[in-house]
Formats: structure tokens, C-alpha cells, sequence
């Protein structure tokens, strides 16, 4: 016996339509969005306490460990300096970038909303099963 979407009868439409839509909407939505950072070598990454963790900083002890490892690759100091200094970086880096919604039209925003929500209700319904009327 022929399934349709989700394992039910029928729903195919439904599925694929709100797939579509879902993907539209999404798209929209993510081109809208204006990512920028302010990283620099003297920017703070991060605080400890009232002082400033800058990006130079972090790269210190990643140096020192990078060495380490290169001299004796069982150095456990080493690798714990690189390792903690590619996470602090990494979060700084994260901590620092800035997104914002670039100007839109209610037009714009709203065919984005409708686009994404509708899609998502048109593609869960085809999941469900065509007999029950929940």
C-alpha cells in the first residue's frame, strides 16, 4: 500500500508546498539579516572582572603553547595553553559580532512571516493523517 508524506494518505501537496515556503521564507528572512563585528587586536574580547581580556592577550598564551608542543608533543601544559586560548578566541569572536535587520517595508516583513509560518502549518499538516480532523 502507497504512504504519502509522513507515513499517512495523502499530504504530498501539502508537504512540498510548505517546504517551499518554509525555504522562501527562511531565505528572505536570513538576506535581511546585516552581520558586522568589531574585532580588533587591542579590541576586549571579554572581561574578567574590570579587566579587559583583548584578542592580543589571548594570543599569548597560544603562542607559549604552540611551542610547547612543538618542543615535546606530550607537554600537557601545552596543549591545555592552546587549547583554552582557541576557545577563549573563539568565543570572543562570537561575543563581538553584531547582527541587525536591515530596513524593510511592512510588505517585505510581512510576506516573510506569512512565507515561514504559513509554510510551517501547511508542512506539519501534511504529516498528520488526512482522516482525523484534529
Amino acid at each position: 500500500m502507497y504512504r504519502g508524506a509522513g507515513g499517512n494518505d495523502g499530504g504530498e501537496g501539502s508537504f512540498f508546498i510548505g517546504l517551499i515556503m518554509m525555504i522562501a521564507g527562511g531565505y528572505l528572512f536570513l538576506r535581511s539579516i546585516h552581520v558586522d563585528h568589531y574585532l580588533s587586536m587591542g579590541h576586549g574580547l571579554f572581561s574578567i572582572g574590570n579587566y579587559q581580556v583583548t584578542n592580543g592577550m589571548v594570543l599569548i598564551p597560544f603562542i607559549f603553547g604552540i611551542g610547547m608542543i612543538f618542543y615535546n608533543s606530550q607537554n600537557k601544559i601545552g596543549w591545555f595553553l592552546t587549547i583554552a586560548s582557541i576557545i577563549a578566541l573563539t568565543f570572543g569572536i562570537i561575543a563581538s559580532i553584531n547582527f541587525s535587520l536591515q530596513g524593510m517595508s511592512a510588505f517585505d516583513l510581512i510576506m516573510m512571516i506569512v512565507l515561514f509560518v504559513g509554510g510551517l502549518g501547511l508542512f506539519m499538516r501534511s504529516l498528520k493523517s488526512q482522516k482525523s480532523r484534529f
